[in-house]
C-alpha cells in the first residue's frame, strides 16, 4: 500500500501527500491545488510531510515543469540548504561550560541583522577563504550584471560566509555514539533574494497577459525560449554555487571556532552533504526530462545522504535516500512550521521557549520565540511519514545552537 494521500482535481495532475500522522493546513492544500493546475506542471506534485504555506508556492513541495520554471516556486532564498559534518570529538571532549564555545562561534560566523553581513569598507578584511571563494563566483556575477545591473547593487561578496537571520543557525550536535557534529543551515543570503525578486517580477511583466488565467499572479513562469529563461537559468544556478560556497566558508569557520575551545586536537571523519532544500535542476523521472523544483524539499535518490533538521531543541537527521519515484526522490527538508511567525510570538512564552531549550546553549530571549519547538510539527511525526523515502543513518541532538 503506498504511504501517500492521492488528491486528484479537474483540471489539474495529482499531488502525491506523503503526510501521513502529519497535520496539514487547508490553506496549504489549496496552494497545492492551484500548483497543480499550471499547465506546465506535470506529471503530478508531491507534497513531503513537512509542508506548509509559503509565499509564492507551498514550502515542501516538489514540483516538476516541463519546458519551463515557475521563478517564485523556487522562491528568493535560492540555494538555502544544510551542511553537516562529524569530527573525531566524543562528548566527553566539549567543555562542560558551552556558553565561550557558542560565544566563539558567534564571533567567526557574522549573523544576524547588524552582524549577518561585514562592515562597509570592510572588503579587504574579508577572510582568505571568502576572498578564494568569490573569484570563483565573480565572473559570472559581472557577466550577470551586465544583464541585469539591478543586481549589482546587492550585498553579493560581502554577505558571503556570512549566516543571516530567522532559521538559519550553525549547530554543535552529537549522534547516537557521542560523536561530535558541526551542522548548519544558511543559503545565498541578499543576493540570492535579490536573483529571485527580480525575477518574479519579469515573470509576471512577460505573462501580463495570461496573469489572470493562472491560480495566482505568484505562479507566472518561464517557458523555454521566452526572453529571461536562459537568464533565469544561468542566475539561479550562480546562486546555489553561491549559496553551497556559503555554507562550506562557515562551517570551516566553525571548526576553528570549535579548536579555539577545545584543546584536543580533532579531524572532520565524515562530511555528510552540502544539499540544497530551494533550488531548481534539470532531471530525468519516468524517462522524461523535466525540470525540478524542490522549495523546502531535499534530493533522495537511492543511497544519497541528505540532512533533515529539527527545530531547536528537537532531533536532527542524518538520512540515506531511497530513491522512491513517488516523491520525485525527494525528502522534507526539516521539521516543517506549525505556527506562523507572529502566532508564534503571541502564544509561546518565554518560559516555554525556555523549557523547551533547557538541554541546548542558546538564546533563551524573546526575539527567538518564532523559532522555539513549539512552532515546529513534531520531527518523529515527519520521519515517520517519510519511512519509504529515507532511511536515518545517525541521529542528531543539539547541545549549541547559533541563530542570528
Amino acid at each position: 500500500m503506498a504511504n501517500f494521500e492521492l488528491i486528484e482535481q479537474h483540471g489539474g495532475v495529482p499531488i502525491k501527500m506523503f503526510t501521513q500522522g502529519v497535520p496539514v493546513e487547508d490553506e496549504a492544500r489549496r496552494q497545492l491545488m492551484g500548483l497543480a493546475r499550471l499547465p506546465v506542471v506535470g506529471p503530478f506534485v508531491a507534497a513531503m510531510p513537512d509542508v506548509h504555506l509559503g509565499i509564492g508556492a507551498t514550502v515542501g513541495s516538489v514540483v516538476p515543469t516541463r519546458g519551463a520554471i515557475i521563478p517564485a516556486a523556487v522562491g528568493v532564498d535560492i540555494g538555502c540548504g544544510m551542511i553537516a559534518a562529524r569530527t573525531s570529538l566524543v562528548a566527553a571532549d566539549l567543555p562542560d561550560n558551552l556558553g565561550p564555545l557558542r560565544s566563539a562561534i558567534e564571533r567567526a560566523v557574522p549573523h544576524g541583522r547588524s552582524k549577518g553581513a561585514r562592515d562597509k569598507g570592510s572588503w579587504d578584511k574579508a577572510p582568505k577563504l571568502t576572498e578564494a571563494a568569490w573569484r570563483g563566483l565573480e565572473t559570472d556575477f559581472k557577466r550577470l550584471c551586465e544583464l541585469h545591473p539591478r543586481l549589482n547593487k546587492t550585498n553579493n561578496f560581502r554577505h558571503l560566509g556570512t549566516l543571516g537571520t530567522g532559521n538559519h543557525f550553525v549547530e554543535i550536535c552529537l549522534d547516537e555514539n557521542g560523536s561530535v557534529w558541526v551542522m548548519l543551515h544558511s543559503g545565498s543570503r541578499g543576493v540570492g533574494n535579490a536573483i529571485g525578486t527580480h525575477f518574479i517580477e519579469l515573470a509576471q511583466a512577460d505573462m501580463r497577459n495570461h496573469i489572470a488565467n493562472l491560480p495566482h499572479r505568484d505562479l507566472a513562469y518561464f517557458s523555454e525560449g521566452s526572453p529571461h529563461f536562459d537568464d533565469y537559468v544561468f542566475a539561479v544556478g550562480w546562486a546555489q554555487a553561491f549559496a553551497r560556497e556559503n555554507r562550506a566558508i562557515m562551517l570551516r569557520h566553525t571548526l576553528e571556532a570549535l579548536q579555539k575551545i577545545v584543546p584536543k586536537k580533532f579531524s572532520v571523519t565524515e562530511e555528510a552533504v552540502n544539499c540544497h532544500h530551494n533550488y531548481v535542476q534539470k532531471e530525468t523521472h519516468f524517462g522524461e526530462e523535466l525540470f525540478v523544483t524542490r522549495k523546502g524539499a531535499v534530493s533522495a535518490r537511492a543511497g544519497q545522504l541528505g540532512i533533515i533538521p529539527g527545530s531547536m531543541g528537537a532531533k536532527s537527521y542524518i538520512v540515506r535516500g531511497l530513491g522512491n519515484a513517488d516523491s520525485l526522490c525527494s525528502c522534507s527538508h526539516g521539521a516543517g512550521r506549525v505556527m506562523s511567525r507572529t502566532r508564534a510570538k503571541k502564544e509561546i512564552t518565554l518560559e516555554q521557549h525556555r523549557i523547551a531549550t533547557v538541554h541546548v546553549e542558546c538564546r533563551k530571549d524573546s526575539d527567538v520565540i518564532d523559532e522555539s519547538p513549539a512552532a515546529y510539527k513534531p520531527i518523529e511525526a515527519v520521519m515517520a511519514a517519510q519511512r519509504d523515502l529515507v532511511e536515518i543513518v545517525h541521529t542528531l541532538r543539539q547541545v549549541v545552537c547559533v541563530k542570528g
